[in-house]
Formats: structure tokens, sequence, C-alpha cells
């Protein structure tokens, strides 16, 4: 009985790990992630931080959890970059210092940036007053 309760909770608290890993995830770390590769294809907003422990690192992350739709709905990737000593591609790109949520257009350039969370309804915002975006608005309007 009590290997089946440490195997079940073992594979419970490996879920979220997983989770985060599945290539469909909203939100998922930088790894070797590079801008370019996000192109024509979707908006990466990047949560840079110092540490995971950050407090507005773990706000940002609940605010975006909360609204995943709203992001998925805009083709959102959502890289997260908490190891500033790995200098990964997209943190020497934009170059944050200390926590930054950043929000990338398909065409990749820099929307916006900001110091602190912001939430979705926000985010969402910015990202439908963007041209390609109002095209993709015009666009599935004329196919219903």
């Amino acid at each position: 009985m009590k290997t089946r309760f440490a195997f079940v909770v073992a594979l419970l608290l490996g879920m979220p790990a997983l989770a985060a890993d599945a290539p469909d995830a909203l939100i998922r770390p930088v790894g070797d992630a590079v801008l370019d590769q996000f192109a024509w294809v979707a908006r990466p907003v990047i949560v840079f931080a110092d540490s995971a422990a950050d407090p507005r690192y773990i706000r940002q992350i609940e605010l975006l959890e909360a609204e995943e739709q709203a992001l998925r709905d805009r083709d959102v990737v959502v890289l997260t970059d908490t190891d500033p000593a790995a200098r990964s591609a997209v943190r020497q790109a934009l170059r944050p210092r200390g926590f930054a949520l950043v929000l990338v257009g398909k065409d990749g350039k820099v929307a916006l940036r900001k110091p602190t969370p912001w939430h979705v309804r926000e985010l969402t915002r910015v990202i439908d007053k963007m041209p390609l975006r109002q095209q993709e608005l015009r666009e599935a309007r004329e196919a219903e």
C-alpha cells in the first residue's frame, strides 16, 4: 500500500514538469529557443527574472495561466527565462534587467516591454491593435 501511494504521489508531482516540456504547452522554458523560429508563426511573450522565486515572476505566470485560451487564440507562446547565468540566445537578444515581460510580434519586432507583471487583458489589447492581428481578424470574418 505504501509503495502504491508513493508511486501515485511521485507521478502527480512529476506531471507539471511533463506538461511544461510538452511541445504544445503554452508556457515553457526558453531553453535553446531563438526568436527567429517564431517569425510569422507565433507571438512570443517572454518572462524574464533573476530567479524562479521572484514574486513578480510567480505573479506573472499565475496571470498567464489564468487566461490561457485568450493567449492561444492569439497564437501566443510564453517562454520563461529565470537563469541569467545560462545566457540564453533570447536573453542575449533582448537584454533584460531583472524582471521583464516582453511581447514580440509575429514580425519579430519587440511590441512591448514591461518591468512589472501585466494582466492578460492588457496584453491581448496590445496584440489586438497590431496590424497583423487586425489582418487575421479580417480574414477570419471573411471566411465565415
